[in-house]
């Protein structure tokens, strides 16, 4: 069962009927209220555990800077586009915990979920695009976010270290295991100085 701050907001608009940017805004805020499950499995408490629309803000504010920095070749507005969509599969599909399931499965149910959430969207289809090129991972914007979305896990990882929420080198190594741009892994580097040293 997935831990959430409140209940969907969606339940306030059972039996109504209002404007498909409204209802898109109501399930959005499923990810406002939807905590990072692995965070609350590996002893953070819900008081400091972040939601997964936080997470969203993070990658988008990384793709952003590091673009500009980095990478002007990228497409800055696809990037924006797939940050802030990227997990808007976990609206209904909630924010699966690797193992809990095949990933041909979790695919399923979160393909369903932004399907379900675009549908009514005038440039519904172009986002649904988006959300897959993303997935499919082939494009360099999608090779990019995905090692971002990985980036700012491990940093959000220090900040839990550092305020004592327990070793989370689980985190880090699966960080590890997915940064291969050098300028991403640098930054990485640097975050291991920053871990608080064990007994």
């Amino acid at each position: 069962m997935m831990e959430t701050k409140y209940p969907p907001a969606t339940r306030h608009l059972s039996g109504t009927s209002t404007l498909p940017m409204i209802h898109v805004y109501y399930e959005f805020c499923q990810l406002k209220a939807l905590y990072r499950q692995g965070w609350l499995r590996h002893g953070v408490s819900k008081a400091q555990c972040e939601s997964v629309a936080e997470h969203t803000l993070g990658v988008t504010l990384l793709a952003l800077f590091l673009a500009d920095q980095h990478f002007p070749h990228l497409d800055q507005a696809k990037l924006l586009r797939m940050g802030l969509l990227h997990d808007f599969g976990e609206i209904y599909a909630g924010d699966i915990v690797p193992g809990e399931m095949g990933l041909d499965q979790k695919h399923a149910l979160e393909q369903q979920s932004v399907e379900r959430v675009f549908r009514s969207l005038p440039k519904g289809e172009e986002y649904l695009a988006i959300w897959r090129e993303f997935e499919e991972g082939q494009t360099s914007e999608a090779k990019f976010i995905k090692e971002v979305d990985r980036l700012e896990m491990g940093l959000q990882a220090t900040i839990y270290e550092q305020e004592q929420m327990g070793d989370l080198e689980l985190f880090f190594q699966s960080t590890d295991r997915a940064l291969s741009t050098p300028e991403l892994r640098e930054i990485f580097d640097a975050l291991q100085a920053l871990r608080p040293k064990k007994a």
